[in-house]
């Protein structure tokens, strides 16, 4: 009985710690801490985190399914490289959707865009406030929690859930490029623009600016890509 129930208790426990695993992998990976091209064990990252290697091997398999990572045999787990050409069909997703979530709440009423206008404008301002700063992580957290919104409160669960499948991408070129990028406040005005469509109710003028603000991110970051080959990281 005693047996039974340590392994009960163990079973239980088995999820969170993968889940631990991941979760701590993926925000390596998102941020850079794990570049692209970047090998090791799993030993060698387990001791990185802080963790056993049987939550990060199975953790592991997950990224794989995700794209992030490649399990090599006898070579351990290989960050996968960011492609130029991936990163630009991914931005082509983005700006549709994004795009369409922009006038979709646009479209919604007086209060709720009030509300949603506030949220988006406090991220900007977050931004603008990591800029002058200079602190560019802090930058991208919030251009980050600025896009995040703009799906999550369009009403829209399809344009969240497909959003979803290409964010961790977009995201680490996004932080990969940060100090090569130049139009960092261009972005402000540009977020500041999509707000005020949004909060004055104009629908196409939303979905304009929301679609050229992510064009143009996509004309700077692939050529970044690009030039500097950091698709070979």
């Amino acid at each position: 009985m005693a047996r039974s129930a340590k392994a009960a208790v163990a079973g239980e426990r088995r999820p969170s710690l993968v889940d631990d695993a991941y979760a701590a992998m993926k925000e390596a990976i998102r941020e850079s801490t794990f570049a692209p091209g970047y090998q090791a064990s799993e030993q060698e990252i387990a001791l990185r985190l802080g963790m056993s290697r049987t939550p990060v091997h199975e953790a592991s398999i997950r990224l794989q399914e995700e794209g992030l990572v490649r399990i090599v045999p006898k070579r351990g787990i290989v960050i996968c490289a960011l492609v130029p050409d991936d990163i630009r069909e991914i931005y082509e997703v983005i700006i549709a959707l994004e795009a369409s979530a922009a006038e979709l709440l646009a479209q919604r009423p007086a209060e709720e865009r009030a509300a949603v206008a506030a949220a988006l404008s406090e991220a900007t301002d977050r931004m603008e406030a990591a800029h002058a700063a200079g602190l560019l992580k802090d930058w991208g957290k919030a251009d980050e929690t600025f896009h995040r919104i703009l799906v999550e409160r369009c009403g829209n669960r399809r344009i969240q859930r497909i959003i979803q499948t290409v964010n961790d991408q977009s995201h680490r070129a996004r932080m990969l490029t940060l100090k090569l990028r130049r139009q960092l406040p261009a972005s402000v005005a540009e977020h500041r623009a999509i707000v005020a469509a949004i909060s004055a109710g104009e629908s196409a003028a939303a979905h304009a600016a929301a679609r050229a603000h992510r064009s143009h991110a996509r004309d700077e970051l692939v050529p970044l890509l690009e030039e500097f080959g950091l698709k070979h990281f």
